[in-house]
């Protein structure tokens, strides 16, 4: 009696409002909507609802439709909805006018609003008999509202016994016998056997229970045992199947391993278990906790070289002027051992090679050096006699005043593209045309369906092909080089000379004989004016 006495006390010296008791309620399995006939305004009514963690009712579906009719029960007045205006007008060309719903959204799939134009003001909605929504200033009375209270889920009614009856009572005070879904913190009184269960949430899952351990009698719901329900001399007990056992409540199975100690890994052993541990661990002389393996003092050792334990595993290193490769400590290379073709820096770790003046670093091997031509023209490399002299790949020899240059050899006069060809310094690159592919560095094949989805337009090798190095050139004397130079220079001089002596003969000035540039006709009329003249 202690906690109604201090209600009273409440409602008498500190002004607490009673909580209202509702008419009509109607439970699925997420949502609970009551009807609530005590007349005020949209503010009294919105915190009635928010008392026992709800709020005014939203209507977003027929569902929600359907169970206001349910609630009214074709009672009239109006109801205060969950609906209310933060813009100074309404809009009647939106679905919802405006309005915002008290979660303090706009989504809805349904309306039914009564007909009306433009108003301003402090608006709210109420729902009439005929289930339209109607705007009412929120300071005005209703005759009473609708709440609607979310829950996660919920417990289903109970079956009835043979001779037992059920009442049941919700956190938001209402009462009965005929829910068909109750929400988490509803009551069920079951009579005669004096019997009170509660609907709560344990372990993830929602279902009907009570303080007391152990099972109720059997033939209400199965004693609320989650594996079968017996009674032994009229004792009711629950029994799980294979491989679990009882919760604390004594009717929920659970896993042996629920509430073990082991510390890393628990085994299901029957209806009991057994700790393993991770590998890198031991099992502790507790049987339960885990203690790390040096795995540095095993025989033999783990490391070649150095060796470091961590938790639950160990980690290698090399000494210094060692490296790890692949797991194994190699000796790090440096220039007395390094292969580098011309220059050797010793670096942190190992060493770096680089070349002299007019040398490069072989792309395909660090280590070696390149000549470089990047002009397509540079000195060739010789020995000492000057007889035999070298130049890099794609490039041949020529000598000019007596110094032997490296010059670039354009690949593309040797036909070796089967298409299009584009000389670079030192090799060559060829190019496919329209409709055409690469078959390989040098060829092209038309391109079929199967090769649609791959190539289009014109193609062309991705990478410089390397060179194709001719047979080596034999040098020309520089007298013969003279001779053909002044041989190609008369011969364009005599060319000239013919073509502006036939050029005079064909077009002749009017003085001349003129049938020599006229038709046949014109040149017979000269010969017979000349017979002519002869003759006078």
């Amino acid at each position: 009696m202690v906690v109604p006495y201090l209600t009273l006390l409440g409602k008498l010296c500190f002004g607490m409002p009673e909580a209202p008791v509702p008419s009509g309620t109607q439970c699925l399995e997420h949502d609970c909507f009551a009807v609530f006939w005590k007349p005020g305004p949209f503010a009294a009514a919105s915190a009635a609802c928010e008392r026992h963690g709800g709020h005014l009712m939203t209507v977003r579906s027929t569902v929600a439709e359907d169970a206001i009719g349910l609630l009214l029960r074709n009672r009239g007045g109006r109801l205060w909805l969950g609906l209310r205006l933060p813009t100074p007008c309404t809009e009647p060309a939106r679905r919802l006018r405006g309005f915002q719903w008290v979660t303090g959204d706009t989504r809805t799939d349904y309306d039914n609003w009564a007909p009306s134009g433009r108003l301003c003001g402090q608006l709210c909605v109420a729902v009439s008999r005929e289930l339209s929504w109607e705007e009412r200033r929120c300071e005005e009375p209703a005759d009473g509202f609708l709440c609607e209270y979310n829950y996660p889920d919920s417990c289903p009614r109970l079956p009835l016994a043979d001779g037992t009856s059920l009442t049941y009572r919700t956190p938001f005070g209402a009462a009965g016998g005929d829910f068909l879904a109750l929400p988490p913190g509803s009551t069920a009184f079951v009579s005669p056997m004096g019997l009170q269960l509660l609907c709560e949430a344990a372990e993830g899952v929602t279902r009907w229970g009570r303080p007391e351990p152990g099972a109720w009698p059997c033939r209400l719901a199965n004693g609320g045992c989650e594996g079968s329900c017996e009674e032994l001399d009229g004792a009711p007990r629950c029994a799980c199947p294979a491989g679990k056992k009882l919760g604390p409540d004594g009717r929920g199975c659970v896993s042996p391993c629920a509430g073990a100690p082991c510390q890393q890994h628990c085994v299901p052993d029957g209806e009991g278990f057994h700790c393993m541990c991770s590998e890198g661990y031991r099992l502790g002389p507790d049987g339960s906790s885990c203690q790390d393996v040096d795995d540095c003092v095993k025989v033999p050792e783990v490391c070649e070289q150095v060796c470091h334990n961590t938790e639950g595993g160990f980690e290698c290193y090399c000494h210094s002027g060692y490296e790890m490769v692949e797991g194994h400590c190699m000796p790090v290379p440096n220039c007395s051992t390094g292969p580098c073709d011309h220059i050797c820096e010793e670096v942190p770790g190992g060493y770096r090679c680089s070349c002299a003046d007019d040398y490069v670093v072989d792309l395909k091997n660090p280590t070696r050096c390149v000549r470089q031509c990047e002009d397509g023209r540079c000195l060739a490399e010789c020995d000492s006699t000057g007889v035999s002299c070298d130049c890099p790949e794609g490039f041949v020899t020529d000598v000019s005043d007596g110094v032997t240059f490296c010059v670039d050899i354009d690949e593309c006069e040797s036909n070796y593209c089967e298409h299009n060809c584009t000389n670079t310094l030192g090799s060559y690159l060829c190019h496919c045309q329209p409709g055409y592919v690469p078959v390989d560095i040098n060829h092209c094949k038309p391109i079929s369906p199967d090769d649609n989805d791959e190539y289009s337009g014109d193609s062309g090798s991705l990478l410089p092909i390397p060179s194709r190095v001719p047979p080596k050139a034999e040098h020309l004397h520089p007298g013969v080089l003279v001779g053909i130079t002044m041989g190609v220079l008369c011969a364009v001089l005599v060319l000239l000379a013919v073509g502006y002596h036939l050029a005079r003969r064909r077009c002749h000035p009017p003085s001349s004989i003129e049938y020599k540039c006229g038709s046949p006709r014109e040149k017979e009329m000269g010969l017979q004016q000349v017979s002519a003249s002869q003759k006078v």
